[in-house]
């Protein structure tokens, strides 16, 4: 599975939302200004960044199931 493309860029998007996850987690533990200015903006990230996962993942199902290359 490696060597395979598509599970490649699933694997950058997962790592994208845990990545803006992170980042929004530490922000609201931290509290103050960043998270006033940015917490709004995190969850949209986030949500879009998981959309966006979730769509490549059923892709890479559905391309191994019906066999691939």
């Amino acid at each position: 599975m490696l060597h395979d493309p598509l599970f490649i860029v699933v694997a950058l998007a997962v790592l994208a939302v845990l990545v803006v996850l992170m980042v929004g987690i530490g922000g609201f533990a931290r509290g103050g200004e960043f998270n006033r200015k940015h917490a709004n903006r995190l969850m949209r990230w986030r949500i879009i960044a998981q959309a966006i996962a979730i769509a490549l993942i059923l892709l890479f199902m559905a391309w191994r199931q019906s066999g691939g290359f």
